[in-house]
């Protein structure tokens, strides 16, 4: 290996490094500002709902595609929502293609006997996917606001009772709630994506929502006011996180959004790693194509401060943080050489000491978000430590399959929405085998995992000749983190 291309590998490598750690320092912000935050009495008005004058009308939209495990158990709970009859309407809103549209038409039917208002709507196309099926049905809204919730959500029948009285703050265009799992200890897979997304929905969205810094709607379990989405331009299709849009464009409008630690809505996680796959490349490449369609919105902006642009740009790049790491775990093998080559770049790679401040950093933030619902015990304190660290070798086997996923996003590949299949899995008796909706084909970066997952095996041997163990537990949990994917993935096809 040539010089040149040692200091090529050794710039390329360090300013990933230094991403992750910018990225790090913006999470450790994130958590001062959440431990500053102070649980108290909301003093905003609010609407009362006990007074039939201020009660508003809602929607609530219900997309669907192709959801025969999950609908009955959908509309049994959506139809347990207590609100006065006469101000909620409910939209079925259904794209499916194939016999589940039979039973949940004779469903809707049945709940309109008992005297709801709730419509199965269809559409001739799928046009916009989800964000199409959202647009179409808001033309025809009856409700002021809008709460939509995914096929898997099943919210508490006092939901809107605790979402929307903060409307009465008319600069409120969104209420967002946090994401309980029904099935968080059913596997290895489910608990560590309980983890990510409970990090998301404490340190995260209070951390940002706390100091007036963008946040997000996560697609469901939410509400808007109506006038909020038009005048923010409405549900657009041209990325896969329509979510993600529409908050920034409303928020680049200023709007306020309001999110509710305290209030739970319970839904499934994925329980098959294809079906994970498939939600994982959703978010990821929709992640890094509304960072090329509004980051230069948010620098620009004059109507919100620096530090509110710096976190807007960390959030819409925080799935291009899967790069940096990809980047990272490809050339740690070709560094461990470099070092022992090139003796008087030693200096150089004290820029390392970036990755391990970096993991503890996201350590300690990860642990306040895990304490905060999972309790602050010694024996939790155990429990978390071996999550934590089972979480960061899956996540670094995901790397590949997200950077995919990132890179069509950034080049602007376009590519459909892929629904995340659903499973009506609620304990651990329940079985995923036999569901019509998994996708059967392997996916060809399964050969491209088990070959790296070979290459950090090799990557650990590389260790013992050098006797230079440094990377060893980096690339023990790569190989560990490719391996489990790439098994896991063959499994899945059982």
């Amino acid at each position: 290996m040539g010089l040149t291309i040692a200091l090529i590998i050794v710039a390329i490598y360090s300013t990933a490094l230094i991403l992750i750690f910018f990225y790090s320092l913006a999470q450790l912000n994130l958590l001062v500002n959440y431990l500053g935050y102070k649980r108290r009495n909301e003093e905003a008005p609010k609407f009362n709902l006990l007074d039939p004058k201020e009660i508003p009308f809602v929607t609530i939209q219900l997309p669907i595609y192709n959801e025969e495990y999950v609908m009955e158990r959908l509309l049994d709970n959506i139809a347990k929502i207590e609100y006065p009859k006469s101000k909620l309407e409910i939209q079925v809103l259904d794209d499916s293609t194939d016999d589940s549209v039979i039973e949940t038409a004779r469903r809707v039917e049945e709940l309109q006997k008992t005297g709801l208002d709730i419509q199965h709507i269809r559409r001739e196309n799928r046009k916009g996917y989800k964000a199409g099926a959202l647009k179409e049905g808001l033309a025809i809204a009856k409700g002021e606001f809008i709460a939509i919730f995914d096929a898997d959500f099943l919210p508490e029948s006092d939901w809107l009772k605790k979402t929307v009285p903060y409307f009465k703050d008319s600069e409120i265009g969104v209420v967002q709630t946090r994401w309980g799992h029904i099935n968080r200890d059913y596997s290895t897979l489910t608990r560590i994506q309980a983890f990510a997304l409970d990090a998301h929905f404490t340190l995260e969205q209070v951390g940002r929502n706390s100091k007036g810094h963008f946040i997000n709607f996560n697609g469901t379990a939410g509400i808007w006011r109506k006038e909020c989405i038009l005048d923010a331009g409405n549900w657009e299709g041209d990325t896969l996180t329509e979510d993600l849009d529409l908050s920034y464009r409303a928020q680049l409008k200023n709007w306020k959004f309001k999110y509710l630690e305290d209030v739970e809505t319970p839904a499934e996680l994925p329980v098959v790693i294809s079906a994970a796959r498939s939600q994982q490349f959703r978010w990821n490449k929709g992640g890094a194509e509304n960072f090329r369609k509004t980051v230069w919105s948010v620098i620009k902006a004059k109507n919100i401060p620096f530090k509110t642009k710096f976190h807007g740009v960390m959030h819409l790049l925080n799935s291009s943080m899967f790069l940096c790491v990809f980047i990272v775990a490809l050339l740690s093998i070709p560094m461990l050489y470099i070092k022992n080559t090139y003796g008087h770049l030693g200096w150089v790679f004290e820029v390392t000491s970036f990755f391990i401040v970096s993991t503890i950093i996201l350590f300690i933030c990860y642990w306040f978000t895990y304490k905060s619902i999972q309790g602050s015990s010694f024996d939790n304190f155990v429990d978390y430590i071996k999550l934590f660290f089972t979480f960061f070798s899956v996540a670094l086997g995901f790397s590949l399959h997200n950077t995919v996923a990132v890179l069509e996003g950034h080049l602007g590949k376009r590519s459909e929405f892929v629904r995340t299949p659903k499973f009506n899995i609620n304990n651990l008796t329940d079985s995923w085998k036999g569901n019509k909706y998994l996708t059967k084909k392997l996916s060809p970066n399964m050969i491209l995992e088990f070959a790296l997952m070979v290459y950090f095996l090799f990557g650990m041997y590389s260790a013992v000749p050098l006797n230079d163990y440094g990377l060893f537990p980096f690339h023990l949990m790569l190989f560990l983190g490719f391996g489990f994917v790439f098994f896991k993935s063959l499994t899945s096809k059982a």
